[in-house]
């Protein structure tokens, strides 16, 4: 099989990413010339990674991609591959492969005609046409279903035809504006896992658009979360979850709560926060380090503890029982604070999952390691 983007080895695992393969410099996009859609975007991409741009609609993730594939012009800044200028260059001449939500086959052909289009318009020679089409409707498992028409095939197996197509003519980057977004949930989970696997067997550099926290999560060397314009946080996906720069970022990237309170007092990377009701609790600073400052606590649900003698927590705080649903595999235990604000626990569900009565006072406890304090505006 000769398929190898980005020099994919033997062995069928990606290649390590190196280098700096694409650069967005300052980038910055107004349809209007009076509000930026895109405010300041600054990334350098390595070739061969999986960068997913994460964030909720109109923060301006697609945008970007627009301005990479060419189908909408830059304001200001420079977009480089391999340290070239594409910023004024036209889309047909970017080599970028592109996979779309709505798979954008053509209907009146069928899947090997579809796949070979990308190879006739770039004047492949016919015979290298037909051996690459069957290569690549064997990579993703439609060897049988190159003479059928996309009406007669799922939503997953029209997806995967899409992905084919985009990848039979060897672009060194591939986009992929929302590409499961019209799928159910277990076709998206397929496709995830069939996108990871051309991934690491052919080492094209991929750049994911997507609402979708879980699946840019489970996919992604490294995620750019958007919001309004501007990146709030780039980094690896354990990092968006354990370590988030502010408040946004933790509130967006799986659940959280976010406990209003005051900052008492300052220790090296810590903090000191006096929560409604009086307890003061010890968090890990992110960005709020001023004593009197105002804040939140963010401490995740299956971070906070029912607290109990046997088991010691750097931080305990009192709340109010209100609810509980059983969510399969864990229970949610939901609490209310001294001033209204409401603190979740997620519970691994057991035959000694507690119960409580409608506003019995019950202690929650966490570790300050599993907490950041943010600042609130």
């Amino acid at each position: 099989m000769r398929v190898g983007h980005g020099g994919a080895g033997s062995h069928g695992t990606r290649p390590e990413a190196t280098g700096q393969f694409l650069q967005f410099v300052d980038v910055r996009k107004s349809y209007d010339q009076k509000q930026l859609i895109v405010k300041g975007f600054n990334l350098d991409v390595a070739k061969g990674e999986f960068i997913t741009l994460l964030g909720p609609s109109g923060s301006g993730k697609t945008t970007v991609l627009m301005l990479l594939a060419g189908f909408e012009a830059v304001t200001g800044g420079d977009i480089r591959v391999n340290g070239a200028s594409v910023t004024r260059m036209p889309p047909y001449k970017r080599n970028i492969g592109m996979v779309f939500q709505s798979y954008a086959l053509f209907p009146h052909m069928t899947v090997s005609e579809n796949l070979a289009y990308p190879l006739k318009v770039r004047g492949v020679p016919r015979a290298e046409i037909a051996v690459r089409v069957k290569e690549y409707l064997d990579l993703v498992e439609l060897g049988e279903y190159g003479d059928r028409p996309p009406a007669r095939l799922s939503g997953g197996q029209r997806q995967r035809v899409a992905l084919a197509r985009a990848l039979i003519f060897e672009p060194s980057l591939v986009l992929m504006d929302e590409p499961l977004g019209a799928l159910d949930r277990k076709l998206r989970e397929q496709m995830q896992f069939e996108i990871t696997r051309l991934h690491k067997k052919l080492g094209f550099t991929v750049i994911y658009v997507t609402h979708d926290q879980t699946e840019a999560l489970t996919m992604s060397d490294r995620v750019a979360v958007f919001n309004a314009g501007v990146v709030q946080q780039c980094a690896p996906p354990n990092v968006l979850y354990e370590h988030p720069e502010n408040a946004f970022v933790a509130g967006f990237i799986g659940e959280n709560n976010l406990i209003p309170g005051k900052i008492v007092g300052v220790e090296g990377d810590a903090v000191r926060v006096a929560l409604p009701g009086g307890d003061v609790v010890v968090a890990r600073r992110a960005d709020a380090t001023l004593a009197g400052e105002a804040c939140g606590v963010a401490v995740r649900p299956a971070k906070t503890h029912i607290a109990q003698a046997e088991r010691p927590h750097d931080n305990r705080i009192h709340a109010k029982f209100t609810m509980r649903h059983y969510v399969g595999d864990f229970i949610r235990y939901y609490f209310e604070l001294p001033d209204g604000s409401g603190i979740t626990a997620k519970i691994l569900n057991h035959a000694a999952a507690p119960r409580f009565a409608d506003g019995e006072t019950v202690s929650l406890g966490w570790h300050t390691a599993d907490c950041h304090a943010f600042r609130t505006e």
